[in-house]
């Protein structure tokens, strides 16, 4: 009875094996991936478009030597494989037929919201000072993503520690915040030093 039940286990397995193998190999279609390879491949254009005017390339130097090398790798490679992606996309939807991209294309702008944070986080630095500034933004982020109770009160902890380790331990220099002005020289001196 044992027998059955490991050879039951091992065939699961397997099976679950050959499964993962066949998404790795031939992954699921998605509808979006079609946006995903018109604007990658607008991308590639618009570097292709630009390189002669943001690189430079000294006559007389060999191929390896010029700056302007790697950049042009890096472009007809983009070239090529968003060529092949686009091919292969167009083909897929094809194939696949009907339904619409929208919804995982409204998935992906989702992600901005995250873009925003950011942005915000770096303009308020300058004004409030790394640590205040960190503090704040790693609260309400994890207030945003829905922790609450004692995980909450966790994130400014991990905010300081982030801080302790980059202008402590690191080194990194950050510019003080205008707020720190407020304060009396020695300090203002600390806080541009230390947080």
């Amino acid at each position: 009875m044992s027998d059955k039940h490991t050879d039951s286990a091992r065939d699961r397995a397997m099976a679950e094996t050959d499964k993962a193998l066949s998404e790795l190999i031939s992954p699921r279609h998605h509808r979006a991936e079609i946006v995903f390879a018109v604007l990658s491949f607008a991308i590639a254009l618009f570097l292709a478009t630009q390189w002669s005017s943001q690189t430079v390339w000294f006559e007389g130097q060999r191929a390896g030597r010029q700056p302007g090398l790697w950049p042009l790798i890096a472009i007809v490679g983009m070239l090529a494989f968003g060529t092949g992606e686009l091919i292969a996309c167009i083909l897929r939807n094809r194939r696949a037929g009907g339904g619409s991209a929208l919804t995982e294309v409204a998935l992906w702008a989702r992600t901005g919201e995250f873009l925003a944070w950011f942005l915000a986080y770096v303009l308020i630095v300058p004004w409030t000072g790394y640590l205040p500034a960190t503090l704040i933004f790693c609260t309400a982020l994890a207030f945003r993503l829905g922790y609450r109770g004692t995980m909450l009160w966790l994130a400014p902890l991990m905010g300081a520690v982030v801080v302790v380790l980059f202008k402590g331990f690191l080194s990194v220099r950050i510019p003080g915040g205008a707020l720190y002005e407020l304060f009396p020289r020695a300090i203002r001196n600390f806080l541009v030093l230390y947080l």
